[in-house]
């Protein structure tokens, strides 16, 4: 089946929960915050590209089963579906990680639609899929991931900066940015009651 229902010749939807919500990377029409039922944003990717490397992986945002994700909602025009979408398979799909599909996402808008985005789900069954980590474990991947993007610190850092600026409160995503504070990233755990 193709997920991305590349067929269809109106604007697109995408869901971004992690790296998206602060560096999309395509032009967008619209920008809403978001939100998907039935799927967690969790640290259970292991990255063996972007944030890391097969030798030393670092640990990079995805969704997995249960629970509820608060994110961003992009409107694309239909004329840069295609484009968007070959840009985003690059990104997002250099491993396979990641299964794209369309979710119903509501937007958190004052009519609160109801669209179906392009969605990057983890493949449970994929090598890099860590599962539940302790924060221990997590501070570990991310300590010494370091990759194509960049450092593995600044990805968590900058996704909880993300989530702070939209009010949405992620404990353990918090404590992980916490734990790599090396004096500099103070105004994360100042602006985080816990």
């Amino acid at each position: 089946m193709d997920a991305s229902n590349e067929h269809e010749t109106g604007d697109l939807w995408v869901f971004g929960y992690g790296s998206l919500m602060w560096r999309p990377g395509f032009d967008v029409l619209e920008r809403v915050p978001a939100r998907l039922i039935g799927l967690h944003r969790a640290l259970c990717v292991l990255s063996y590209v972007h944030r890391g490397t097969p030798e030393k992986p670092g640990l990079v945002l995805g969704l997995d089963r249960g629970g509820m994700c608060r994110g961003i909602a992009y409107r694309v025009a239909a004329a840069k579906r295609e484009k968007t979408i070959a840009y985003l398979r690059g990104r997002e799909q250099v491993t396979s990680v990641y299964l794209e599909t369309m979710r119903r996402i509501e937007l958190e808008d004052e009519a609160h639609r109801q669209v179906r985005a392009l969605t990057y789900i983890v493949d449970r069954g994929h090598v890099q899929y860590a599962g539940r980590l302790s924060i221990a474990e997590s501070l570990h991947y991310v300590r010494q991931g370091h990759g194509r993007s960049g450092q593995n610190r600044d990805y968590v850092i900058e996704t909880v900066r993300a989530l702070e600026a939209l009010g949405y409160p992620e404990s353990d995503l918090h404590r992980i940015a916490d734990g790599l504070k090396g004096g500099q990233e103070s105004g994360i755990s100042n602006q985080v009651s816990r």
